[in-house]
């Protein structure tokens, strides 16, 4: 019937992401998706550049060391800026479908990543809180 794949629910978005991406990269040409791939890898919003492969992070230049955990939910954050992630979101772009953590967890590693960046720049406020809904980056 021309079905490429199949997912049992419940499933997260992340894995309904990945799967759509694997079925983009067979459907181009390889030369073409690894040039377009190479270049998409680093992740640069203003003054925060973020490279997935090397997993560094750095503010104005600056290195700021973040955890995988941080790193999976900042990357979450900015790659859509002024889009509202709910805690459920983060905890799916940051966690494995079979690990239980509760939403106040996301709570404090965002907690934990402000810290980070406040001691590169103490005036750091990318990262904002809209109570009950979630979180956002903030547009550049």
């Amino acid at each position: 019937m021309g079905a490429d794949d199949f997912i049992r629910k419940p499933f997260s978005q992340r894995l309904l992401v990945e799967r759509v991406k694997a079925i983009l990269r067979r459907s181009n040409p390889k030369d073409a998706a690894g040039q377009k791939e190479s270049e998409a890898k680093v992740l640069e919003r203003g003054r925060l550049k973020m490279d997935p492969e090397r997993h560094t992070c750095t503010w104005d230049n600056e290195p700021v060391t973040l955890t995988v955990t941080e790193f999976l939910i900042l990357q979450a954050l900015a790659t859509r800026p002024g889009v509202v992630k709910s805690r459920n979101a983060l905890m799916d772009a940051a966690y494995d479908d079979q690990v239980y953590v509760d939403d106040r967890t996301i709570d404090s590693h965002i907690k934990r990543l402000r810290k980070k960046f406040k001691v590169v720049e103490p005036e750091f406020e990318m990262i904002e809180t809209l109570y009950g809904v979630g979180y956002r980056f903030r547009e550049a």
